[in-house]
Formats: structure tokens, sequence, C-alpha cells
């Protein structure tokens, strides 16, 4: 469609004098009633012309309007969503996968196997975040995950990432302007078994957090969590810490996702109480990229 454009000036009401001849106006009759001069005619029809184009120019406007308002925000690409709290995050982009690779919940990939490189389905940082300097979307030594626990239960939760056989790990975190903290894990199984196997045997999150995590022993299933938007073959555990949170004031919100050979966690951390809804956005963008 050919965009249209409104004149840059508005029309002038004045034209040029009727010439002279056999086109000029004729004498009035005096008994005829009187007549408004030509000029004074024309710029009355004029007025009258641009007059009907707003009112019809005003009706399709509103017609307009009315549609926007019916149809839902996200059908209309570059209308701004009204601020909510969620973060600036840039448009995730799925990597592109070997011939013939099946992704996840396929049916010829029963184990569930991710065949991209991990790093590559790391959810990635807002463009406002500070980036963590050690946590960088790189490969990461098991001991930066294993400090998100109690000191009691790494060298158990290190065992049994042995003992699973765990293949990768890659970690991002940042810090947002207003002080979050967040950090994301991912770490991959030889399949989704072995997977299960961590999520039962190891860290045995389910109806709670299971294993502690460094000074939050009572991190609690999270009633407010909705999984609108996770892929059906993936599983996600949202866990909060309920006021009051600690000696520091921090509070934490921990999500753990499995998605086939691949267990990953989700955490934010802030000050006074971390916000629910970007801690659901990194969520849910992190589970689009592994289902």
């Amino acid at each position: 469609m050919t965009e249209q454009t409104l004149p840059t000036t508005a029309p002038t009401a004045e034209e040029p004098a009727a010439p002279a001849g056999p086109w000029a106006e004729p004498a009035p009759d005096p008994a005829a009633p009187a007549r408004k001069p030509l000029r004074e005619r024309r710029v009355l029809r004029a007025v009258a012309r641009w007059s009907l184009a707003l009112v019809v120019a005003g009706g399709l406007g509103a017609g307009t309007t009315a549609l926007i308002t019916l149809q839902d925000r996200t059908d209309l690409p570059g209308l701004a969503t009204a601020p909510d709290g969620r973060w600036d995050f840039p448009r995730q982009q799925l990597p592109a996968l070997p011939a013939d690779a099946p992704r996840p919940g396929h049916p010829d990939n029963a184990a569930g196997i991710h065949h991209a490189d991990l790093r590559e389905l790391l959810v990635t940082a807002p463009a406002s975040a500070t980036p963590d300097k050690k946590l960088t979307g790189d490969w990461t030594p098991t001991s930066a995950y294993l400090a998100e626990y109690d000191e009691g239960d790494p060298r158990a939760l290190g065992a049994k990432l042995h003992g699973f056989g765990l293949r990768h790990l890659t970690s991002r975190g940042w810090t947002m302007p207003d002080g979050t903290e967040a950090r994301v894990h991912l770490l991959r199984f030889p399949s989704s078994g072995l997977a299960d196997q961590y999520r039962d045997e190891g860290v045995i999150f389910g109806s709670d957090a299971g294993a502690p995590l460094a000074g939050r022993p009572d991190t609690l299933f999270d009633p407010k969590w909705r999984s609108r938007g996770v892929p059906e073959t993936t599983s996600v555990y949202a866990y909060e810490e309920p006021a009051p949170y600690g000696n520091d004031g921090v509070q934490t919100r921990v999500a753990y996702i499995v998605a086939g050979d691949t267990v990953g966690m989700v955490v934010h951390e802030k000050k006074g109480g971390a916000a629910r809804v970007p801690f659901h956005q990194t969520v849910i963008l992190q589970t689009q990229l592994l289902g």
C-alpha cells in the first residue's frame, strides 16, 4: 500500500479572478435575489469541500482507533506496551542445528538431546544490564554453579554431577540498574533420563526447592507461578524466599528448568525484594530457548 501523506501547507482560499470576456460573470438581474460575489461563493465551496474531507478522515481515523483498541497489543508490531516492570531483553535467537538433527521432544530424539552448542542456548542479558565478569556465557567450572548452594551440599552435589555424567556447564550473570543480580546456569547431561535423575537424586527439587541455597534455607514453592509460554517439552519449578529476607534483606527467587538432557537454573536476588515480573520473563525466555 502506498503511504499517504498530508499536505505540508493548508490550501489557500484565494483563487485567480475570473477572466474577462465571454466567461465573465453577467450583470445581476435587479429582480433576482441578491447573490454573493463569485469570489465569495468559490471560497465557501472550498471551505465546504475541506470540511467534508475532514469529516471523512475523522470517521476513518475513529474506525482505525477502534480496531487498534479491539486487537491484542501483541498483534500490532511496533506498538509500545505499558510499563509493567519487564526488562529490555534483546530479541533471542535460536541457533541453527546440524543437518537432520531433531530438536528435543521430536519422535526421532527420544533421549532429548540438544544438538546445538549449549552456550548458544543461554539467554542473553538485557540491554541495560552490567555483565558479570566471571559468568560471561562461556563454559563454567562446576565450582561457580555449586557456589549457589549451602556449604554442606556442594561436595555431595559435585559427586552427583560426576556420577550422572555432566557433559557441559555454561553460565551467564548480570546486574540491573535497580540492583537486581541475575544468574543463569545450564547443565547438560548425556540424556534426558540422567537429567531427570539429577533432578530427583541430586538437587531433589519438586514441591520444595530441594538442596538449600547459600544463606537461603527457606526458599518455598511460588504459588503465583504461571507456565504460560513454557514449551510442552520443558518443566519449570519456581520458588521464592518469603519475607523477612534474612539478615541482609535480600530476597532470592530461583527456578529450575528441565528440558531433555539439560537442567537450567535461574536466580534473581535483590535487596528489599526481587520483582516477580522480570524473574518470570527471564525464566520464560530461557525455557523457549531450550524447548
